[in-house]
């Protein structure tokens, strides 16, 4: 299988792809395959259209990508399990210093 060579395309190009996806209700597979381009290119230009910009998305294990709002959600949620945690442990000592003192 040989490599695709990298391609510079033009704002104008880039618009006009999105363009047959959002406003003429194309699938982005018909549109990837009518402009010869690749799948993962015309979601990024379709998501920078929209307003989500890779800048605005953060890595994550699995080679994904999130939102803010949903890093925030990961990231209470990783809290969440350390408090929950840290309140067993003290449930644990709190008996085992009860059961000393008697």
């Amino acid at each position: 299988m040989s490599r695709r060579i990298r391609r510079r395309f033009t704002e104008e190009f880039k618009a006009r792809a999105v363009a047959m996806v959002l406003e003429q209700g194309q699938s982005v597979a018909r549109v990837c395959t009518d402009l010869d381009l690749v799948d993962s290119a015309l979601r990024r230009w379709i998501g920078e259209a929209k307003g989500v910009a890779k800048a605005d998305r953060r890595p994550v294990a699995g080679g994904a990508s999130v939102t803010p709002e949903q890093a925030e959600l990961l990231q209470l949620r990783r809290e969440n399990q350390v408090l929950r945690m840290e309140r067993e442990i003290l449930k644990k000592a709190t008996a085992f210093f009860a059961k000393e003192s008697t």
